[in-house]
């Protein structure tokens, strides 16, 4: 156990907190300590007197991060003074660990088996648990195959470009096309596959990726995004319409488009820009308004994270994938692509954003559709799941 006089200086408390630090992410290595104690600013208490600071015990925080209560209550985008600012519980929480690392009282094991620290955002998150018991089952307890998992070198890096995380995902991918390619070959066209998957897993470039490899088959690839058939975002709003379940979308004409596929017909979806569909709330096109109109195709991509095992659409499906990132890597993605690049969110809003909907994800929508899905590309683990049925018929 440390002093308390240890706790209660601040250049010792964040000297031994820069240490333990570095056993929790790599990344915080590559800081020198004067910058360390920049960062953790943020988190200092009244007269830098970290002792003062109050710690839950290990079953009080596992229950706490265990239940969506927790979760529902981040707020996002709390303002003061016109500023969107940290929600303060999960100020609260990373203070807590950090304090309670230098106290012992939460050892390092315990701590990374439940957290992960991002360095960009300086705060510690919510491990994930995507392979629940139940969803092991259902793929026969083990991966169908598995790779080097080179996603593991990505740890250092604070934000994360797509020519690194392709690189890593290489031999996953590739055993991917190439397991599509086969059941494709078996089952015959004109197919339909959904992809499902976390924001920044690489879902579209993986798709892009795919419709190459089939192309060069000589065969015809086209790709739908299930978001082209959201009702108007002002509507949504309007009736209090939070999760993107059925009533969300344009949903008769999202079936008569998966008949239409499965018939080798024309098909017409909604034009969706800027958050408005071209078609009103009762399916109706608004005027002067035009749809999409997509030919046949052998081998149709859907993109997006609609309940796909639900019993009006899981027939359609001929193969559901959830293509699947770990959380801190897609993290590293989103400071690099939405943050540098697209200069998509303000900072306070994206860390509460990131912190709350994983979990709330996960449970809603993420670990059903893995429960009920083919195949899951665990590109964070390097592994390919396929479900008892589907490896029977790769083996034939």
């Amino acid at each position: 156990m440390t002093s308390l006089i240890h706790i209660k200086d601040p250049l010792q408390f964040s000297q031994i907190l820069f240490d333990l630090m570095q056993k929790v992410n790599a990344g915080i290595s590559e800081m020198e300590l004067y910058e360390f104690r920049y960062a953790l600013d943020e988190y200092a208490p009244e007269n830098q007197d970290w002792s003062q600071i109050e710690l839950k015990d290990i079953q009080q925080i596992e229950n706490m991060i265990t239940g969506r209560d927790f979760f529902d209550k981040i707020q996002i985008r709390k303002q003061v003074s016109g500023k969107i600012i940290f929600d303060d519980e999960i100020k609260k929480l990373t203070r807590m660990l950090f304090v309670g690392l230098v106290k012992g009282d939460y050892n390092l094991e315990w701590v990374k088996k439940w957290f992960y620290f991002d360095v960009r955002g300086f705060y510690f998150l919510v491990r994930t648990i995507y392979f629940t018991p139940e969803i092991l089952a259902h793929f026969g307890g083990k991966p169908y195959k598995q790779f080097d998992p080179k996603q593991n070198r990505l740890e250092v890096f604070q934000g994360l470009g797509y020519k690194d995380f392709k690189e890593c995902n290489r031999e996953t991918d590739q055993a991917l096309i190439k397991l599509l390619k086969s059941l494709v070959a078996v089952k015959g066209t004109p197919i339909l596959i959904t992809l499902a998957g976390p924001t920044a897993a690489g879902k579209t470039e993986i798709v892009s990726r795919l419709k190459e490899a089939f192309e060069q088959n000589k065969q015809k690839v086209t790709s739908i995004e299930m978001d082209s058939f959201l009702l108007d975002n002002d509507y949504r709003d309007d009736k209090g319409i939070k999760t993107l379940g059925k009533e969300a979308y344009h949903f008769d004409l999202f079936l008569e488009c998966m008949d239409d596929i499965h018939h080798t017909k024309r098909v017409t979806i909604p034009s969706y820009e800027k958050s408005v569909s071209c078609y009103d709330e009762n399916g109706k096109l608004k005027p002067g308004a035009h749809p999409i109109v997509l030919e046949p195709a052998d081998i149709v991509f859907l993109e997006g994270n609609f309940p796909f095992h639900i019993p009006e659409v899981s027939h359609f499906i001929d193969i559901k994938i959830v293509y699947l990132t770990d959380d801190p890597i897609r993290l590293k993605r989103k400071w690099k692509r939405d943050l540098d690049y697209r200069k998509k969110y303000e900072f306070n809003y994206f860390r509460n954003r990131y912190f709350r909907t994983q979990f709330l994800r996960a449970e809603d929508t993420y670990r059903p559709l893995m429960q009920e899905c083919d195949l899951v590309v665990d590109t964070t683990n390097a592994a390919l799941w396929a479900t008892p049925p589907l490896q029977r018929i790769l083996s034939k």
